[in-house]
Protein backbone atom coordinates (compact mmCIF):
# COMPACT_ATOMS: atom_id res chain seq x y z
CA UNK A 1 0.00 0.00 0.00
CA UNK A 2 1.44 3.27 -1.02
CA UNK A 3 2.35 5.69 1.71
CA UNK A 4 0.15 8.71 1.79
CA UNK A 5 2.04 11.88 0.98
CA UNK A 6 1.70 14.70 3.41
CA UNK A 7 1.53 18.22 2.14
CA UNK A 8 4.48 20.41 2.90
CA UNK A 9 4.00 22.40 6.10
CA UNK A 10 2.62 25.89 5.52
CA UNK A 11 5.27 28.52 6.16
CA UNK A 12 4.02 31.69 7.79
CA UNK A 13 5.59 34.59 5.92
CA UNK A 14 6.21 37.60 8.13
CA UNK A 15 4.03 40.39 6.83
CA UNK A 16 4.32 44.17 7.44
CA UNK A 17 1.42 44.98 9.75
CA UNK A 18 3.60 47.55 11.57
CA UNK A 19 3.54 49.89 8.59
CA UNK A 20 -0.02 50.99 9.23
CA UNK A 21 0.42 52.18 12.85
CA UNK A 22 3.82 53.61 11.93
CA UNK A 23 2.37 55.68 9.10
CA UNK A 24 -0.47 56.79 11.38
CA UNK A 25 2.05 57.83 14.03
CA UNK A 26 4.09 59.83 11.53
CA UNK A 27 0.96 61.52 10.24
CA UNK A 28 -0.10 62.46 13.74
CA UNK A 29 3.37 63.78 14.58
CA UNK A 30 3.32 65.90 11.43
CA UNK A 31 -0.09 67.21 12.38
CA UNK A 32 1.17 67.97 15.88
CA UNK A 33 4.11 70.04 14.71
CA UNK A 34 2.01 71.91 12.18
CA UNK A 35 -0.50 72.63 14.93
CA UNK A 36 2.22 73.89 17.27
CA UNK A 37 3.52 76.15 14.53
CA UNK A 38 0.03 77.43 13.81
CA UNK A 39 -0.59 78.15 17.51
CA UNK A 40 2.42 80.43 17.59
CA UNK A 41 1.00 82.57 14.79
CA UNK A 42 -1.61 85.30 15.10
CA UNK A 43 -2.96 85.27 11.54
CA UNK A 44 -6.64 84.29 11.83
CA UNK A 45 -6.99 83.74 8.09
CA UNK A 46 -4.19 81.19 8.01
CA UNK A 47 -5.65 79.41 11.02
CA UNK A 48 -8.98 79.07 9.25
CA UNK A 49 -7.32 77.62 6.15
CA UNK A 50 -5.34 75.14 8.23
CA UNK A 51 -8.48 74.06 10.06
CA UNK A 52 -10.30 73.31 6.81
CA UNK A 53 -7.32 71.46 5.39
CA UNK A 54 -6.98 69.19 8.41
CA UNK A 55 -10.70 68.53 8.63
CA UNK A 56 -10.75 67.42 5.00
CA UNK A 57 -7.58 65.33 5.30
CA UNK A 58 -8.63 63.36 8.37
CA UNK A 59 -12.37 63.33 7.64
CA UNK A 60 -13.04 63.48 11.31
CA UNK A 61 -16.69 64.27 10.79
CA UNK A 62 -17.03 66.22 14.02
CA UNK A 63 -15.81 69.70 14.78
CA UNK A 64 -12.06 70.03 14.61
CA UNK A 65 -10.16 71.31 17.61
CA UNK A 66 -8.50 73.75 15.26
CA UNK A 67 -11.81 75.58 15.03
CA UNK A 68 -11.50 76.45 18.68
CA UNK A 69 -8.13 78.02 18.18
CA UNK A 70 -7.56 81.68 17.49
CA UNK A 71 -4.78 84.22 17.81
CA UNK A 72 -2.50 83.74 20.77
CA UNK A 73 -3.68 86.63 22.90
CA UNK A 74 -0.94 86.12 25.46
CA UNK A 75 1.70 86.55 22.78
CA UNK A 76 -0.02 89.61 21.32
CA UNK A 77 -0.25 91.25 24.74
CA UNK A 78 3.54 91.35 24.88
CA UNK A 79 3.69 93.52 21.76
CA UNK A 80 3.02 97.27 22.05
CA UNK A 81 0.01 98.51 20.15
CA UNK A 82 0.17 101.16 17.44
CA UNK A 83 -1.56 103.66 19.72
CA UNK A 84 0.79 103.22 22.69
CA UNK A 85 4.52 103.19 22.03
CA UNK A 86 5.59 104.75 25.28
CA UNK A 87 3.91 108.07 24.52
CA UNK A 88 1.47 107.67 27.40
CA UNK A 89 4.32 108.21 29.87
CA UNK A 90 5.59 111.15 27.80
CA UNK A 91 2.17 112.84 27.78
CA UNK A 92 1.72 112.33 31.52
CA UNK A 93 5.14 113.82 32.21
CA UNK A 94 4.49 116.70 29.83
CA UNK A 95 1.24 117.53 31.61
CA UNK A 96 3.04 117.57 34.94
CA UNK A 97 5.75 119.89 33.61
CA UNK A 98 3.09 122.20 32.17
CA UNK A 99 1.42 122.41 35.58
CA UNK A 100 4.75 123.24 37.21
CA UNK A 101 5.42 125.94 34.63
CA UNK A 102 1.97 127.38 35.28
CA UNK A 103 2.60 127.53 39.03
CA UNK A 104 5.96 129.19 38.48
CA UNK A 105 4.44 131.76 36.13
CA UNK A 106 1.75 132.55 38.69
CA UNK A 107 4.44 133.16 41.31
CA UNK A 108 6.34 135.42 38.91
CA UNK A 109 3.25 137.47 38.08
CA UNK A 110 2.06 137.75 41.67
CA UNK A 111 5.45 139.01 42.84
CA UNK A 112 6.11 141.11 39.73
CA UNK A 113 9.33 139.30 38.90
CA UNK A 114 8.89 139.25 35.13
CA UNK A 115 12.15 141.10 34.62
CA UNK A 116 14.09 138.66 36.82
CA UNK A 117 12.57 135.20 36.34
CA UNK A 118 11.31 133.33 33.29
CA UNK A 119 10.37 129.79 32.30
CA UNK A 120 10.49 127.82 29.08
CA UNK A 121 9.16 124.36 28.30
CA UNK A 122 10.67 122.51 25.34
CA UNK A 123 11.26 118.97 24.13
CA UNK A 124 14.19 118.49 26.52
CA UNK A 125 12.49 119.71 29.68
CA UNK A 126 11.50 122.75 31.72
CA UNK A 127 13.94 125.63 32.13
CA UNK A 128 13.72 128.19 34.94
CA UNK A 129 15.99 131.23 34.40
CA UNK A 130 16.90 133.57 37.24
CA UNK A 131 18.88 136.74 36.58
CA UNK A 132 21.95 137.59 38.59
CA UNK A 133 20.53 140.57 40.46
CA UNK A 134 17.76 138.44 41.98
CA UNK A 135 20.32 136.17 43.65
CA UNK A 136 23.83 137.59 43.85
CA UNK A 137 25.64 140.91 44.20
CA UNK A 138 27.87 141.79 41.26
CA UNK A 139 31.01 139.68 41.18
CA UNK A 140 29.88 137.57 44.15
CA UNK A 141 28.64 133.99 44.61
CA UNK A 142 26.99 134.67 47.99
CA UNK A 143 23.21 134.44 47.85
CA UNK A 144 21.49 137.71 48.71
CA UNK A 145 18.64 139.95 47.59
CA UNK A 146 15.48 138.00 46.83
CA UNK A 147 17.18 134.61 47.08
CA UNK A 148 15.55 133.88 50.44
CA UNK A 149 12.09 134.05 48.88
CA UNK A 150 12.95 132.51 45.49
CA UNK A 151 14.86 129.47 46.74
CA UNK A 152 11.98 127.90 48.77
CA UNK A 153 9.55 128.35 45.88
CA UNK A 154 11.84 126.66 43.35
CA UNK A 155 12.72 123.93 45.86
CA UNK A 156 9.04 123.25 46.50
CA UNK A 157 8.37 122.90 42.79
CA UNK A 158 11.32 120.55 42.32
CA UNK A 159 10.15 118.35 45.20
CA UNK A 160 6.94 117.55 43.32
CA UNK A 161 8.70 115.88 40.37
CA UNK A 162 11.16 112.98 40.10
CA UNK A 163 13.14 114.22 37.11
CA UNK A 164 16.85 115.00 37.07
CA UNK A 165 17.78 118.64 37.79
CA UNK A 166 20.78 120.55 36.42
CA UNK A 167 21.68 123.90 38.02
CA UNK A 168 23.99 125.95 35.79
CA UNK A 169 25.76 129.27 36.33
CA UNK A 170 26.41 131.78 33.53
CA UNK A 171 28.31 135.09 33.29
CA UNK A 172 28.89 137.77 30.69
CA UNK A 173 32.20 138.17 28.86
CA UNK A 174 33.60 140.86 31.15
CA UNK A 175 36.75 139.37 32.71
CA UNK A 176 36.93 138.99 36.48
CA UNK A 177 40.10 138.42 38.45
CA UNK A 178 40.34 138.66 42.21
CA UNK A 179 41.55 136.57 45.12
CA UNK A 180 38.31 134.58 45.24
CA UNK A 181 37.50 134.17 41.55
CA UNK A 182 40.44 134.13 39.12
CA UNK A 183 38.04 133.90 36.15
CA UNK A 184 34.40 133.65 35.17
CA UNK A 185 34.73 129.87 35.28
CA UNK A 186 35.11 129.90 39.05
CA UNK A 187 32.39 132.52 39.52
CA UNK A 188 29.78 130.70 37.41
CA UNK A 189 30.59 127.35 39.02
CA UNK A 190 30.43 128.75 42.55
CA UNK A 191 27.07 130.41 41.88
CA UNK A 192 25.57 127.19 40.50
CA UNK A 193 26.91 125.17 43.41
CA UNK A 194 25.75 127.62 46.08
CA UNK A 195 22.28 127.87 44.58
CA UNK A 196 21.99 124.08 44.38
CA UNK A 197 23.09 123.75 48.03
CA UNK A 198 20.49 126.32 49.02
CA UNK A 199 17.76 124.35 47.24
CA UNK A 200 18.71 121.12 49.01
CA UNK A 201 18.95 122.84 52.38
CA UNK A 202 15.58 124.51 51.88
CA UNK A 203 13.63 121.29 51.31
CA UNK A 204 14.53 118.00 52.98
CA UNK A 205 12.33 116.12 50.50
CA UNK A 206 14.76 116.72 47.65
CA UNK A 207 16.96 113.77 46.71
CA UNK A 208 20.56 114.97 46.17
CA UNK A 209 21.11 112.16 43.65
CA UNK A 210 18.87 114.00 41.20
CA UNK A 211 20.97 117.17 41.25
CA UNK A 212 24.10 118.39 39.53
CA UNK A 213 25.73 121.82 39.33
CA UNK A 214 27.83 123.17 36.48
CA UNK A 215 29.40 126.48 35.49
CA UNK A 216 29.49 127.64 31.86
CA UNK A 217 31.28 130.96 32.34
CA UNK A 218 30.55 133.28 29.40
CA UNK A 219 30.26 130.56 26.79
CA UNK A 220 26.50 129.99 26.81
CA UNK A 221 25.09 133.45 26.10
CA UNK A 222 21.40 133.98 25.36
CA UNK A 223 21.92 137.62 24.33
CA UNK A 224 24.55 139.84 22.73
CA UNK A 225 27.40 140.66 25.12
CA UNK A 226 28.11 143.79 23.12
CA UNK A 227 25.37 145.70 25.00
CA UNK A 228 24.66 146.30 28.68
CA UNK A 229 21.20 144.84 28.29
CA UNK A 230 22.61 141.69 26.68
CA UNK A 231 25.24 141.23 29.38
CA UNK A 232 22.56 141.61 32.05
CA UNK A 233 20.55 138.78 30.49
CA UNK A 234 23.60 136.56 30.25
CA UNK A 235 24.44 136.87 33.96
CA UNK A 236 22.04 134.25 35.27
CA UNK A 237 21.42 130.93 36.99
CA UNK A 238 19.36 128.27 35.21
CA UNK A 239 17.46 125.39 36.78
CA UNK A 240 16.77 122.73 34.17
CA UNK A 241 14.30 119.87 34.82
CA UNK A 242 15.24 117.19 32.28
CA UNK A 243 12.54 114.99 30.81
CA UNK A 244 12.65 111.25 31.48
CA UNK A 245 10.70 110.42 28.32
CA UNK A 246 10.82 111.42 24.66
CA UNK A 247 7.92 111.42 22.22
CA UNK A 248 8.00 108.33 19.97
CA UNK A 249 6.49 109.16 16.56
CA UNK A 250 4.60 106.55 14.52
CA UNK A 251 7.29 104.88 12.44
CA UNK A 252 4.72 103.58 9.95
CA UNK A 253 3.93 107.10 8.79
CA UNK A 254 7.14 108.98 7.85
CA UNK A 255 5.17 112.21 7.46
CA UNK A 256 4.50 112.19 11.20
CA UNK A 257 8.09 111.55 12.23
CA UNK A 258 9.93 114.32 14.01
CA UNK A 259 13.56 114.41 15.02
CA UNK A 260 14.43 114.99 18.65
CA UNK A 261 16.89 117.81 19.19
CA UNK A 262 20.28 116.74 20.45
CA UNK A 263 21.24 117.20 24.05
CA UNK A 264 24.59 117.54 25.70
CA UNK A 265 26.15 115.35 28.35
CA UNK A 266 24.12 116.99 31.10
CA UNK A 267 20.83 116.52 29.23
CA UNK A 268 20.31 120.22 28.50
CA UNK A 269 19.39 121.26 24.93
CA UNK A 270 22.20 122.08 22.53
CA UNK A 271 22.42 125.25 20.49
CA UNK A 272 20.08 125.77 17.58
CA UNK A 273 17.27 123.61 18.96
CA UNK A 274 14.65 125.94 20.44
CA UNK A 275 14.63 129.62 21.22
CA UNK A 276 18.38 130.02 21.47
CA UNK A 277 18.74 127.60 24.36
CA UNK A 278 22.49 127.43 25.03
CA UNK A 279 24.45 124.39 23.98
CA UNK A 280 26.08 122.07 26.45
CA UNK A 281 28.83 120.49 24.41
CA UNK A 282 32.17 122.02 23.66
CA UNK A 283 34.85 123.76 25.71
CA UNK A 284 32.47 124.74 28.48
CA UNK A 285 32.17 121.12 29.50
CA UNK A 286 35.62 121.09 31.13
CA UNK A 287 36.12 119.52 34.53
CA UNK A 288 36.62 122.95 36.08
CA UNK A 289 33.13 124.07 35.11
CA UNK A 290 31.11 121.21 36.51
CA UNK A 291 30.42 119.98 40.02
CA UNK A 292 28.11 117.02 40.53
CA UNK A 293 26.56 115.94 43.79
Amino acid sequence: MARKKHAAPHEEHEGEPWLLPYSDLMTLLLALFIALFAISQTDQKKMSELSQAFSSAFNMGGPSFFNQMGPNMGRRAEMPSDEDKGNHAYLAENQQLEEIQKKMQEYIEQNKLDDQLSTELNEQGLMIRIKERALFPSGSATLAGQAQSIVPVVAGILSSVPERVVVSGHTDNVPISNSQFPSNWELSSARALNFMKALLASNSGLNPKRFSAIGYSEYRPIADNATDEGRTKNRRVEVFIARNYRFNPDEKDPSKQTSSPDTGADGMPTSGTTNNIPATNGAAGSSMSGTTY
